[in-house]
Order: C-alpha cells, then sequence, then structure tokens
C-alpha cells in the first residue's frame, strides 16, 4: 500500500499538466548506464519497509518470489528498506535486516536479475509527514543530516562487494524538502559519502518534492557523473490511480470514475464541495482531462528535458492504480502510461508486488501466495 497523504498534497500544488507544448517535445536518448542495465521491475514493498508482515518475513518474499518475476519477464527489482529494520535507534546495525537484504540480492543475482537498494523511510524523514512540527528533521538538522550519511557509509560498507553491474543504491524515497536547494546539498553530501568506497556505483537520484517531474528544473547531481540514473514517480490522475484509498484526503469520495476522461462535470460539481478547499479542488480538476499516451509524455517533459541535459538515464521508480476501478480502465491505464515510458526511453518499476497494486495476492493469514495477475503482469513486461 502506498500511503501518499502529503504526496497527494505535492500533485495538488505541482499539477500534472506542464507549459511544455507538444511541439516542443523532447525525446529521451537511448543510454545504458555503465555497469548497470535495466529495463522493466517491480517494488518489493512491505517486505522490509512498511511491514505489515514484520513476523512473515521468512515466507512473504523468497528466492521462488525471484525466480517467479524473472520468468515473467522482470529483471530487476527496488527494493525499499526502513531505518528502523537495519538499524537500532542508536544506529547500531540489526544483523537480521541486513541479512535479509544480501540474502534478497543473492537470489537476484542468480536469477540475473538486478537490485535497487532503496532507503525508503528513516526516522528523520518519512515522505508521508509534513515538513511542520518537528517530524521531519532531515532538511534542518545538521545531526540528522551526519546521521543520514552515516546510514549509507554502513550500507556501503555492507554490500560493496556486490558487482556494480547488479546492484545500485537509491539515496532517498520522495523526498520533500521545503527548500530545493536542501536536497540539492543533501544529494551532493550522499553521494560523496557513497564515492568514498564506491567510485563506480551506480546511484539513483529523485526530484524534490515527492520526485514529480515538475521539480526537476530545480534537481542538482554532481556533474560528470555518470553513474547516476534520475528517476521520478508517477501517479496521475490521482483521484484514478487512488480511487477509494482510505489514506488519501478524497477518502470519502464514492461517486464513478473513468479512464481516460476520469470525471464528469456533474460528477465534479455534485462532490467538489465535499471535501476540503484547495487540494481536493485541484484532484478534482486534474480528473476532469483527458488522459492518454501523449498526456503523460506531456507530464515526463520536465525529467526528460533534464536526463538528456545530463546525458543521464531516466527511470520511474513507481507508478501504478489501484484495483479499485473498472478492470477495463485500470489496464487502459496502465497501457497508456507504459507506451509513454518505452517511447522515451524510460525505464520503470512499477508499484508494486504483494501491496495493493500488487500483480501477486498474499494472504497474512495463512502466509501464503494467492492468484498472479497474469496479464497485469504481462503488461508491465511486454509479454503480451
Amino acid at each position: 500500500m502506498k500511503k501518499l497523504l502529503f504526496f497527494c498534497c505535492a500533485i495538488a500544488l505541482f499539477s500534472c499538466s506542464t507549459n511544455t507544448s507538444q511541439s516542443q517535445k523532447v525525446t529521451q536518448p537511448s543510454m545504458n548506464t555503465v555497469g548497470f542495465a535495466i529495463d522493466r521491475g517491480i517494488n518489493i514493498s512491505h517486505w522490509l519497509s512498511q511491514e505489515y508482515t514484520k513476523n512473515q518475513r521468512e515466507t512473504f518474499f523468497t528466492k521462488d518470489d525471484v525466480r517467479l518475476l524473472d520468468s515473467l519477464g522482470f529483471d530487476h527489482i527496488r527494493l525499499p528498506i526502513d531505518e528502523e529494520n537495519l538499524w537500532d535507534e542508536e544506529g547500531k546495525p540489526l544483523a537480521e535486516g541486513f541479512d535479509y537484504v544480501r540474502k534478497a540480492i543473492q537470489w537476484c543475482l542468480e536469477y540475473n536479475m538486478r537490485v535497487i537498494v532503496d532507503l525508503h523511510i528513516i526516522r528523520s524523514y518519512y515522505f508521508n509527514a509534513g515538513n511542520e512540527g518537528g517530524e521531519n528533521q532531515l532538511f534542518t538538522s545538521p545531526k540528522e543530516q551526519q546521521k543520514f550519511y552515516k546510514l549509507w557509509a554502513t550500507l556501503s560498507d555492507s554490500l560493496h562487494n556486490f558487482p556494480e553491474s547488479m546492484v545500485a543504491y537509491e539515496l532517498l524515497n520522495e523526498a520533500a524538502a521545503p527548500n530545493p536547494q536542501d536536497w540539492n546539498t543533501l544529494v551532493a553530501g550522499g553521494v560523496k559519502t557513497i564515492r568514498k568506497k564506491e567510485p563506480e556505483r551506480v546511484i539513483v537520484i529523485g526530484s524534490n518534492m515527492w520526485q514529480i517531474t515538475k521539480t526537476f528544473p530545480d534537481l542538482k547531481v554532481p556533474r560528470n557523473d555518470k553513474n547516476i540514473i534520475l528517476s521520478f514517480h508517477n501517479y496521475d490522475p490521482l483521484l484514478f490511480t487512488h480511487y477509494r484509498a482510505n489514506w488519501t484526503e478524497f477518502a470519502a469520495f464514492d461517486d464513478s470514475v473513468a479512464y481516460p476522461t476520469i470525471i464528469t462535470q456533474e460528477v465534479f460539481d455534485r462532490n467538489v464541495e465535499r471535501f476540503p478547499e484547495g487540494r481536493a479542488r485541484e484532484f478534482f480538476k486534474e480528473a476532469l482531462q483527458t488522459y492518454s499516451t501523449e498526456k503523460f509524455e506531456e507530464i515526463f517533459q520536465p525529467a526528460i528535458i533534464k536526463a538528456r541535459e545530463l546525458g543521464l538515464q531516466l527511470y520511474c521508480g513507481e507508478f501504478g492504480a489501484l484495483p479499485t476501478t473498472r478492470r477495463e480502465y485500470r489496464l487502459h491505464y496502465y497501457k497508456d502510461i507504459l507506451e509513454a515510458f518505452n517511447n522515451n526511453k524510460i525505464t520503470y518499476a512499477a508499484w508494486d508486488y504483494k501491496g495493493n497494486f500488487g500483480i501477486r495476492e498474499w494472504n497474512a493469514e495463512t502466509q501464503q501466495n494467492g492468484a498472479l495477475d497474469s496479464e497485469l503482469a504481462a503488461l508491465l513486461t511486454g509479454k503480451k
């Protein structure tokens, strides 16, 4: 489950449309990041991050899952990890958590699948918490920033022996610094920390404000470092992709949605006043638009332009739609966004494997796998 309360706010504030016209559209060039070639992947959520499986680690994700993902045609996994699962409150590494990370990487190596180790949530920053009230101290506290660098120094010490062609690091999931320069400063420090031991390791870096594409013009990464992948996330249109999600600000919205036009003017008029002024209004306005491959390409343009400018690979580390809408609409959405990725040579990892957006069911009570959505899996891997 991708809980996105404040991510929702970002989408509203920065909206899904851009000022880039179709005539100005820039196509991402074909590039292979040095030594780390990825194409189509999937997120292994809720295992070592945002766990609802704390007592089920041994069964929730295993080598059999890697074998299945490989057989389906995925070439990599994005592996979210949380600080609390790998370090205690004093910063001491937890052997069990690190063992699971290394075990997952070994499984993937056996099947020639690559791994992006994603630092998803840390004690000083959680993408679902606001930047007010002291909950998120990462961008304001020098002490917490040094701790962040230490986390990466420890990860690098633990994982540096794995092949650079098979394992990459993602600095932080969905940073939301009030000042974009604060994120740029943290990026520079994080890259410097990793480069001390691993000068050739590929590092995945997302844009500020929950990795939306519109903030890419503000993103700064070290120049002349080709072992960097630029990453964005996309859940547009949110009223559709998170339809009836109980963690959103429009959870009470129970009217119908469709695709490619999400809601009618009548539905808008009937519902918009039921929700808080401002943010909800923006979500509903976005839902009046018609989505398509071309619309997604328009949304992606700021990221494509930045990647082209820097000569770096572009990656969508998260996207997806809940199965709460009609199946025909959901599959239409996936077809459109995947075509936009493929048209622009954007590599990607879907959210997610066994979560609420997933391609496979999981029975937490019996700790057994359920049905596989083979049709959706085939769409995601191109095995139509």
